[in-house]
């Protein structure tokens, strides 16, 4: 089997990245591209650091099991599949699948920490970014967290004004001269989208 092409899509909480990647699956053969999302490698609640005011922490590169995902992702370069169980502790309303994953000729994998994780950085052929201001991002986090988790308002700014865009500011956004391609979400991406389709098209 040749060596897969490697993409990585990383941005801020808020930027668009699910939305993103849903959508460019959506138009692609399902067979030939495999996606692999940092989401499901999180460390368990109660390994997770906690701040000054006994608040979970998930913003933090240490709250992924950073050397299972470099790990996995090996594995499926190597021709082989790989099975994980869903994340899903931070939703108990949620009942966690078993997860295949099958080896592609184009692998997408997606997360905050894709650029920061150094060796995966360095895997990876084509580097992608998503990029939207600062106030819609937070708009658009309050509406996921509100809609899908069920999180209190005052919770979702608190995580988001002491965990989540310090963490951007420090393990995100300065690697946003590392990207090969920068998306922007500001309204919408659907240029973005596809270009980055027709490009993934070309490896497939």
């Amino acid at each position: 089997m040749k060596h897969p092409f490697l993409i990585g899509i990383t941005g801020g909480s808020g930027s668009g990245k699910t939305t993103f990647i849903r959508q460019l699956r959506e138009g692609l053969d399902q067979s030939q591209v495999c996606y692999l999302s940092m989401d499901d490698y999180y460390l368990p609640r109660e390994q997770q650091k906690v701040d000054d005011q006994g608040i979970v922490n998930f913003d933090r590169p240490k709250s992924i099991y950073r050397d299972e995902f470099i790990r996995d992702l090996k594995i499926l370069c190597s021709g082989k599949p790989v099975t994980r169980q869903e994340y899903v502790f931070n939703n108990e309303l949620v009942e966690p699948k078993l997860l295949t994953f099958q080896p592609a000729p184009v692998i997408i994998v997606e997360g905050l920490f894709v650029f920061h994780y150094k060796e995966l950085r360095k895997m990876l052929d084509l580097r992608i970014f998503l990029h939207a201001k600062d106030n819609l991002k937070v708009i658009r986090r309050i509406k996921r967290d509100q809609i899908e988790r069920n999180y209190p308002l005052d919770d979702v700014l608190y995580r988001y004004e002491h965990h989540v865009l310090p963490s951007y500011e420090k393990y995100v956004e300065p690697y946003i001269g590392k990207a090969d391609i920068i998306v922007n979400n500001n309204t919408d991406f659907n240029m973005g989208l596809q270009v980055v389709r027709a490009f993934v098209e070309t490896k497939i």
